[in-house]
């Protein structure tokens, strides 16, 4: 229960903080969040994280989406023989789409409208715990700064969660 509350306050907060803007090394963000992460004994996963082009957003925030999304493909693929999490960027246009790809569970592409909805779990808790609020916290967090947020996935094979993030100029003042 104090998860759920914990996970709620944290969604709530989400909305009504300011964003504070500034460069970040992403590739850097996403290694350190992964080298915590992966502290977890029950981590089998192996990350390969390519080359990650910098956003210019707010670093706390984006934490969040890391250490959601990360946490999920860590978890959704716990029980694959050989997991593994690629993170990868690419420059289209004026965005900046981050993917994070796994080889777990994967999920029926039928309910992807449902994936980033508040207690939206697509596995039941009895397989996999949680609260159905982090999905919800990363699309927050990324509409908030002017991106997209969108899934990929096939049954038993994996999935695919990707975010844009404008390129923006920072205006040092």
């Amino acid at each position: 229960m104090d998860t759920l509350i914990n996970n709620m306050l944290a969604f709530s907060k989400v909305g009504k903080k300011e964003i504070n803007r500034s460069i970040i090394d992403m590739r850097s963000l996403a290694e350190d969040v992964w080298a915590e992460l992966s502290k977890d004994p029950k981590c089998k996963a192996k990350a390969e994280i390519g080359e990650l082009q910098q956003a210019i957003a707010d670093r706390s925030l984006i934490n969040q989406v890391w250490v959601n999304l990360l946490s999920n493909a860590i978890k959704y693929s716990a029980n694959t023989p050989e997991p593994v999490v690629k993170i990868h960027s690419e420059r289209k246009r004026d965005m900046i789409i981050y993917s994070v790809a796994d080889n777990g569970v994967g999920f029926d592409m039928r309910y992807a409208d449902k994936l980033f909805g508040v207690f939206q779990r697509l596995h039941s808790s009895e397989d996999f715990e949680g609260t159905g609020v982090g999905l919800a916290i990363v699309h927050r967090v990324i509409t908030k700064h002017g991106g997209n947020v969108w899934a990929e996935g096939e049954v038993g094979k994996g999935a695919i969660f990707r975010f844009s993030l404008p390129v923006e100029k920072l205006k040092l003042v």
